[in-house]
């Protein structure tokens, strides 16, 4: 009797030592575009709820729209909004939630050559494969003082779905009738010439390792590893870096509907730098317990909280009327 009074107390002890419930995981996958800021905050947030762990996979923009449609994933991201065709294949209701404003950029790989000006119909001309020297004419007449080689210009691109690309083609697209003729927009387009790289990170890996080289990458991607990037020509006829306050106005002069599926490429505004977006969670309205609640509860955190770190890895926060409409969006999921 006395053995089982033991056993018993010894049982009940453990019990009460044990934690009450491990860490709930959360699983999300797509885009690489915000995947340093998505990777800071889902640590910081960890950090403060130790309850809570949210593994993200970085696979680009076209995986988290085919994950998060096939509901293999808690979450999916994405840089390009979904079309109402790949909305209507979801079972249940998917929303778009912004998160940040990024940008992509031209990012250069050039001998002698730091400091750049390229406008939206060069960059078209470029990547369609109609200018095929750094010494051509359209390149010189925008860059006057530089030393531009004779060299044939090497293209980079993505290979994989990205809503990088997404970005990119879309300016592209806007600002050149050739381009959105011949090639259009989407997260995975038929690339007339170049090499391909699969994510921000190997985009960024070839550009480094190639020289003559241009290609597209999402902004702090070019800046943390230290590659030469282009002003570019906005709309207003003023060159632009992709500086916090450049990539906020592009966002000032639109309208955003309630959705939030918007682009603001090519945007009015003597400072907007060009090539900007925001980038989405992709959530369900309903999602099951305890996921959903810790979900919403991060989602909230992330609109308070979050946006601070947003401006120090190179992302605009969220403009103030656009959070408190995201922060209404929030609460009606179930």
């Amino acid at each position: 009797m006395h053995m089982k009074n033991t056993l018993l107390t010894a049982l009940a002890a453990a019990v009460l030592a044990a934690p009450a419930s491990a860490a709930t995981t959360i699983n999300g996958a797509g885009a690489t575009f915000p995947y340093p800021i998505y990777s800071k905050w889902f640590d910081k947030y960890h950090d403060a709820h130790e309850e809570v762990q949210i593994n993200y996979q970085s696979i680009g923009s076209g995986g988290g729209i085919r994950q998060a449609t096939e509901k293999t994933v808690d979450f999916g991201a994405t840089d390009g909004p979904m079309t109402n065709a790949q909305l209507f294949k979801v079972d249940g209701k998917i929303l778009h939630i912004p998160t940040v404003l990024g940008a992509d950029v031209a990012a250069f790989n050039l001998k002698g050559v730091e400091k750049l000006t390229l406008s939206g119909p060069v960059l078209a001309d470029i990547f369609l494969g109609k200018i095929v020297k750094w010494n051509d004419p359209a390149i010189k007449k925008l860059n006057p003082a530089a030393a531009l080689p004779e060299d044939s210009i090497t293209v980079i691109h993505r290979s994989d779905g990205s809503g990088t690309t997404y970005i990119w083609v879309d300016y592209l697209s806007t600002v050149s009738a050739d381009w959105k003729k011949a090639v259009g927009t989407g997260t995975s387009v038929k690339w007339p010439v170049g090499l391909g790289g699969k994510g921000n990170e190997g985009v960024t890996g070839l550009i480094k390792q190639t020289p003559n080289s241009i290609g597209y990458v999402e902004a702090i991607y070019a800046k943390q590893n230290g590659i030469s990037y282009a002003a570019i020509v906005n709309k207003a006829g003023k060159a632009t870096l992709p500086e916090i306050e450049n990539i906020s106005a592009a966002a000032a002069g639109k309208k955003m509907p309630r959705d939030f599926r918007v682009s603001i490429v090519d945007a009015e505004g003597e400072n907007a730098y060009p090539i900007a977006s925001f980038t989405w969670l992709l959530v369900y309205d309903v999602n099951p317990a305890p996921k959903g609640a810790l979900l919403k509860d991060f989602l909230r955190w992330m609109l308070k909280d979050g946006q601070k770190l947003a401006p120090e890895l190179g992302y605009a926060p969220l403009p103030e009327k656009v959070n408190k409409m995201v922060a209404e969006t929030i609460e009606t999921i179930h």
